[in-house]
């Protein structure tokens, strides 16, 4: 995971110039230790949604994709630790994000960072068909009094990312200092990162951890999927799960991360057998365990109603301070859809009246 390619939502743009006169970075990845040696158009394809080889290669042959600083050709193999840039003609920011007053959850608040507790439904950073509306522009509006904050600068600002529909903890840094050793951590995975999802299925071993290599589903570039760990193809990736209820037909589940990939959680639950609750993207929102009968189906129904979204939630973030030193750690409440859907199935449970 690159200390600036944390990007869940956005869709990135590829248009060049023949003979720009200037070149301004709009991308920046950093090669993890482990990965092997591939060429860099194959390793950017799996790397950056919606972008085809043909694209990437246009962009290497118009010297717009640096390594530590040179221009690199498409066949150019990656080592560990390559700094990775793609160069576009125009500033990253050709809009500006603007300052609306939309309500946040701030659980913490220094002269350094800010934590945000994310309601579902809320996009964390504008960008194609998300102009306005997000986290940003909240943020923007949050920090207006503030000389110092520029949301539109990108060494500041968000940390990290989660997927519209995820609800959860999310870190903020309000200087380049903080944005420099708070990206540190969790590129070298020193982060505490626990999340909480409910699963269709009953998953049969207490806890375990899920490892293949995450990278963007040929068939659809919408989903991502999993690849073997020794693939030239996607990105590095672990989850650790824990079982923490049985409720009949679905399991409620802690995921502790150890890397952070699009769609990590929700790709890698879905390969060992157990789609979120609800996950439109992935399959989630059939009824996919269970009886036939009409009011099993109806009962599921209503949950999809109760939670019309992924069953996920961010609930713990832990991470080191960068200006004291401390050891900081925070846990969220699951929101009232959450907790509602994990009731009605343990009333389900309790029940068994439906069937």
């Amino acid at each position: 995971m690159g200390i600036e390619s944390i990007d869940d939502e956005v869709l990135d743009d590829f248009d060049l110039l023949e003979s720009p006169k200037e070149l301004f970075e709009h991308h920046r990845f950093v090669v993890d230790k482990g990965q092997s040696m591939i060429r860099i158009d194959k390793y950017l394809v799996n790397t950056m949604p919606d972008i085809s080889r043909n694209r990437i290669q246009d962009a290497a042959t118009a010297q717009s994709i640096l390594v530590n600083g040179k221009p690199v050709k498409s066949n150019y193999r990656i080592k560990p630790l390559d700094v990775i840039s793609i160069l576009l003609a125009y500033p990253p920011n050709e809009f500006e994000i603007i300052p609306q007053d939309i309500p946040i959850n701030i659980v913490f608040e220094d002269e350094d960072l800010i934590v945000i507790n994310k309601t579902p439904g809320l996009v964390v950073h504008p960008g194609f068909g998300n102009f306005e509306g997000t986290l940003l522009n909240a943020l923007a509006w949050h920090m207006k009094d503030n000389p110092t904050f520029d949301v539109n600068n990108p060494n500041i600002g968000l940390v990290h990312r989660i997927d519209k529909d995820t609800s959860g903890l999310l870190l903020i840094a309000k200087n380049e200092m903080a944005k420099t050793k708070l990206s540190k951590q969790f590129f070298d995975k020193t982060t505490h990162r626990r999340y909480v999802a409910l699963v269709w299925g009953s998953v049969e071993k207490e806890e375990g951890t899920i490892i293949g290599n995450i990278g963007r589903d040929p068939k659809d570039r919408m989903q991502m999927t999993i690849f073997p760990s020794d693939s030239e193809l996607g990105k590095h990736a672990v989850t650790h799960y824990k079982v923490l209820e049985r409720l009949g037909y679905v399991t409620v589940v802690e995921c502790r991360l150890e890397t952070g990939r699009t769609h990590q959680i929700r790709a890698h639950m879905k390969h060992i057998g157990h789609i979120l609750f609800n996950d439109a993207r992935y399959g989630g929102n059939e009824v996919l365990r269970g009886t036939t009968f009409a009011k099993y189906k109806a009962f599921v129904h209503n949950c999809f109603s109760v939670c019309p979204r992924q069953a996920l939630h961010a609930k713990e973030l832990g991470f080191v301070h960068p200006s004291t030193g401390e050891t900081l750690f925070f846990d969220s409440a699951l929101p009232e859809d959450m907790q509602l859907l994990i009731d009605k199935w343990r009333g389900y449970v309790a029940n068994r009246i439906l069937e």
